[in-house]
């Protein structure tokens, strides 16, 4: 079913990437700056974060990844131009359990819309079950996200729940949802 020798990092367009500390605070400081994207990506308050702000959050992410051993943070990059493009996330991993929960977001407004975000999910959906043989995979989607829709029902996500007005946006009340994949449908989609 698997190909040992398919690429786990690598897309057709994209790949996952460690934080480059001296390059990759100036890009993603340029994101927070823009509110559209920091709503889709987080559910926590936007707030608009300088170079330096972004790097010592990346110092105090890897040590988090070091000690709590439940989350594997990418970054994901163009393969023309190797420049950073995007953020792909597997997180709250539940290792007795087999679950664990996905993000993915690109950052650019230039950016988006050209496929990128869909090779970035198929490949963490590859590393989250094929290389850490977990079984569940969940993803957290605001109402308003409409590309974020289409992208969990392009892979097969099932709608599990609606957390009904969970969020707070522009002064108006937004829906939750929160959809999960299994192993076996994962499976069962890429050997059709």
């Amino acid at each position: 079913m698997f190909d040992i020798a398919t690429q786990l990092f690598e897309g057709q367009d994209i790949r996952f990437g460690p934080i480059d500390y001296e390059k990759d605070p100036e890009v993603e400081s340029r994101w927070t700056h823009n509110a559209g994207f920091m709503r889709l990506y987080e559910f926590e308050p936007a707030r608009p974060m300088s170079a330096a702000i972004v790097k010592k959050q990346y110092e105090k992410l890897e040590k988090k990844i070091d000690e709590d051993k439940n989350l594997y943070h990418f970054m994901i990059r163009a393969k023309a131009d190797d420049r950073l493009i995007g953020k792909a996330v597997i997180q709250r991993i539940e290792w007795a359990n087999g679950n664990c929960s996905v993000r993915v977001g690109i950052g650019s407004t230039a950016d988006q819309r050209k496929g990128y975000g869909t090779q970035a999910l198929k490949m963490l959906l590859r590393f989250a079950f094929a290389e850490l043989n977990l079984f569940r995979v969940s993803a957290n989607v605001a109402e308003y996200n409409k590309g974020a829709f289409a992208l969990m029902r392009k892979f097969g996500f099932v709608e599990e729940v609606r957390r009904r007005q969970a969020l707070e946006r522009e002064g108006r009340r937004w829906d939750l949802f929160v959809f999960g994949l299994l192993k076996d449908e994962w499976v069962n989609q890429v050997s059709a």
